[in-house]
C-alpha cells in the first residue's frame, strides 16, 4: 500500500488503507504501508498492529499522492504488478483539475488495474484517467476491463447506537464535516437559522474545523442562536460515535462526494440522514433510511423537514438501520473483493516497455513526448542502480510473519 495519506494522519483515505491491510493480512497475506515521513519522530520503519509492515504487487492509492504515482512509475521495472484506487470525484474546468487529471491519466495508463469506491467515481476516474480502448470488432471506444468498483466500509462495532431512545422532544442535527465550500458550508450557514426559525425543537450540532467556521461563528451571533447552534471544533475520530448519538438527524451538505464514509458512520449509529444529491451518495443507503435534496438551500429547507417529521412520528429505528448498515458494508468482504482484483492482476499478461512507450504517447501530442521521456530516463536510472548495487548483492528477508501471531493480537 502506496500513498501520502496514512496515519499519523486521520481521514477517509487514511482508514481505508489501515483497515483493508488489515483484512488481507487476517486473509493470509503480507502487507507493506509505504507513505512519507513526518519528522522529527515519525521516521523510518514503524509497526501497527496487526503486523503492517519480495514485494509482488503495489497498490496506491489516492490521485493527488505523488508518492503513490512515483511507485506506479518504478515498479514496471522491478516486475512488481499495480493496483490504484481514486478515493475522490475531481471536475475538468479549472486549471488545477485541468493538471491534475493529465497527470493521473499519465499514471494509470500502464496501470494494471484501477479500483474506485462508487459508480459515479468510477465514470469521473474513466473520463480523469482517460481508461478507454479501441473495441476488439470495431473502431469504438470501450471502457478498459480492469475498472472495478469496490465501495468503503466501516466498522460496525464502533458506531452502535445510544443504549437508551433520543428524546423525540428535542431534535439535535449532527453535522460532522471539514467546515470548508466543497462541504457545502454555505448551504449550512443558510438554512440553519431557517430551520431553527421553523422548528423550536430542532438545534444543531456541529463539529470540524476550516476555513468556514467564522461564517458559523457570525450567522450564530446575527440570530442569536448561541443555545441553539453547538460548535465543537475539530472532532477525534474515537470521539465520532460519542457525538453522533446525541443526535437523531445526519446532515451532510457536500457539493461533491465520490462515497462519503461519515454518511455511513452515522447511519451505523442510528441517525437518519440527509443529504445532497451528489457524486456517489445515492449509492450508500436504502430511500427509506435517507433524505435526498438539491444543492439548493429552499430544498434542503424541504429535506430537514421531512427528516424532522419522520423522526418526531416514530418513523425510523436507530437499531434496525444500525443492523442493515452492519449487514450491507464490512471490511471482510472489502478485502475478499480486493483479493479477487489481484488475483486477476498477477495472472494477467506483463506489458513491456514498448507497450508502455506507446500507451504514454496517446497521452497526446504535448504530453506524450514528455511522459515517454520521463518513462525511458526513468529505465535508464534503473539500469543504473541494477548496475551500482546488482540485485544479488540485497539483503532479503529470510523470516516471515507468522499469522499465527496475529490471531494472538486480535
Amino acid at each position: 500500500m502506496i500513498s501520502d495519506f496514512f496515519h499519523p494522519n486521520v481521514g477517509g483515505v487514511e482508514n481505508h488503507i489501515f483497515m483493508l491491510s488489515a483484512n488481507l493480512i487476517r486473509r493470509g497475506h503480507k502487507v507493506i504501508v509505504i507513505t512519507h515521513s513526518h519528522p522529527p519522530d515519525r521516521v523510518g520503519v514503524r509497526w501497527l498492529l496487526p503486523g503492517l509492515k519480495h514485494i509482488h504487487l503495489i497498490h496506491a492509492h489516492a490521485s493527488l499522492s505523488s508518492l503513490g504515482q512515483e511507485a506506479i512509475l518504478h515498479a514496471h521495472h522491478l516486475g512488481v504488478r499495480t493496483v490504484f484506487t481514486d478515493h475522490s470525484l475531481f471536475g475538468f474546468e479549472d486549471a488545477a483539475s485541468i493538471l491534475t487529471n493529465k497527470l493521473l491519466a499519465a499514471a494509470l495508463k500502464n496501470v494494471d488495474a484501477v479500483i474506485c469506491v462508487s459508480h459515479t467515481g468510477r465514470e469521473n476516474t474513466v473520463l480523469r484517467g482517460q481508461l478507454f480502448e479501441k473495441s476488439e470488432d470495431s473502431s469504438a471506444l470501450v471502457v478498459r476491463p480492469n475498472v472495478y468498483v469496490i465501495p468503503n466500509a466501516l466498522v460496525a462495532e464502533q458506531f452502535t447506537p445510544a443504549t437508551e431512545p433520543v428524546s423525540s422532544e428535542t431534535i439535535y442535527i449532527v453535522v460532522l464535516s471539514r467546515l470548508a465550500y466543497r462541504k457545502g458550508i454555505d448551504l449550512l450557514v443558510a438554512t440553519a437559522p431557517r430551520i431553527c426559525s421553523a422548528f423550536p425543537n430542532v438545534n444543531f450540532i456541529v463539529g470540524g474545523d476550516g476555513p468556514k467556521l467564522n461564517d458559523l461563528l457570525q450567522v450564530r451571533e446575527r440570530h442569536l442562536l448561541q443555545d441553539r447552534i453547538e460548535l465543537l471544533g475539530p472532532v477525534r475520530h474515537r470521539d465520532v460515535r460519542d457525538v453522533l448519538v446525541r443526535g437523531s438527524i445526519f446532515l451532510n451538505t457536500s457539493l461533491t462526494e465520490s462515497f462519503g464514509i461519515a454518511i455511513l458512520e452515522a447511519a451505523c449509529a442510528g441517525l437518519y440522514v440527509v443529504s445532497t444529491r451528489v457524486g456517489g451518495v445515492p449509492e450508500i443507503l436504502p430511500h427509506d433510511m435517507i433524505s435526498f435534496a438539491k444543492p439548493e438551500e429552499d430544498d434542503l429547507i424541504r429535506a430537514l423537514s421531512e427528516a424532522v417529521a419522520i423522526v418526531s412520528n416514530g418513523q425510523h429505528d436507530p437499531m434496525e438501520a444500525h443492523q442493515r448498515v452492519k449487514n450491507f458494508y464490512n471490511w471482510g468482504e472489502v478485502a475478499e473483493r480486493t483479493e479477487i482484483v489481484y488475483d486477476a492482476v498477477v495472472k494477467s499478461e506483463q506489458k513491456d516497455l514498448w507497450t508502455r512507450m506507446q500507451r504514454t504517447m496517446e497521452l497526446g501530442p504535448f504530453a506524450g513526448p514528455i511522459y515517454t521521456i520521463i518513462l525511458v530516463v526513468d529505465c535508464l536510472f534503473f539500469l543504473f542502480l541494477e548496475w551500482l548495487m546488482p540485485r544479488h548483492d540485497l539483503d532479503f528477508v529470510q523470516m516471515h510473519w507468522e499469522h499465527d501471531n496475529f490471531r494472538q493480537v486480535q
